[in-house]
């Protein structure tokens, strides 16, 4: 069975009211019948232009923002998009998130102690005694390659692949199961990002993770990921392993991507 199964999810945005007083100016179908299942350990990679509803779809799957319609069934529990308060506050232990910019994504007010305490000190009074402790600031810091002095300094200190570093930490502390990396890199010089990407793969290894990781870059992704969905225009026109989409898409869209990406396009011919 998938560790996670994503089953005709739908999301529609409206576009607000009318001048004239006449309801709603229209909508934007974001996520249109979108189905799809992720295996416990792999890593697939989401990989669409601006607009195709990569991230939308990573935040209903975590319910950071209801859908119009659909199912997600984590771990053959239950479903995520209709779990009551309690069960959400269970999956959340496990389902975690690495958002895109690292310079919004952390309090500045924050020392970087306290960035990486607080879900344990949100969670520790629901967590039972059969379940693993979270990880402590200094151990979180240490996987992902950062000194202990980093603990009593606020994040405006660092730089933007250090701030994302303490995301991934924080991302970490619960010990989840599952990771939605929603471009992680793409706010990152190449070279920071290429850094960051291999602390994934090692982190993955390390923690037994699952990743939804999600893209733009065809590059990176065909690095890191097992499998690669293709998403266009709220849709998933795509799916198959890395070496397949990389070398026999038989999407036009796929086959667009490729195209310009100058040596995926050589290493298709």
């Amino acid at each position: 069975m998938p560790l996670l199964e994503v089953r005709n999810v739908t999301k529609i945005f409206p576009l607000g009211e009318s001048a004239w007083g006449g309801g709603a100016k229209g909508e934007v179908r974001a996520l249109d019948d979108v189905s799809l299942d992720i295996h416990a350990g792999e890593t697939l990679g989401l990989v669409g232009e601006s607009g195709s509803g990569k991230t939308t779809l990573g935040r209903v799957i975590l319910r950071l923002i209801e859908p119009t319609s659909g199912a997600v069934r984590f771990a053959e529990s239950v479903d995520v998009l209709s779990a009551s308060a309690t069960q959400m506050r269970r999956l959340r232990r496990d389902m975690q998130i690495i958002f895109q910019d690292p310079f919004g994504s952390l309090d500045p007010r924050m020392k970087v102690r306290e960035v990486l305490a607080e879900p344990a000190q949100i969670h520790r009074a629901r967590m039972g005694r059969d379940e693993p402790a979270a990880l402590t600031p200094a151990e979180l810091l240490r996987a992902v390659g950062m000194d202990e002095s980093a603990l009593e300094r606020y994040p405006h200190e660092f730089s933007g692949g250090q701030r994302q570093r303490i995301g991934i930490a924080r991302a970490l502390a619960l010990r989840p199961r599952f990771i939605v990396a929603d471009e992680p890199v793409s706010a990152l010089d190449v070279s920071v990002g290429a850094q960051i990407v291999n602390l994934m793969a090692q982190l993955q290894r390390d923690f037994k993770l699952t990743y939804l990781f999600i893209s733009h870059s065809m590059p990176v992704v065909r690095y890191l990921a097992t499998r690669i969905a293709v998403m266009y225009r709220g849709k998933i026109v795509e799916v198959g392993t890395t070496e397949q989409m990389t070398t026999r898409a038989a999407h036009p869209y796929t086959q667009s991507l490729l195209a310009a990406t100058p040596e995926l396009a050589e290493s298709k011919n």
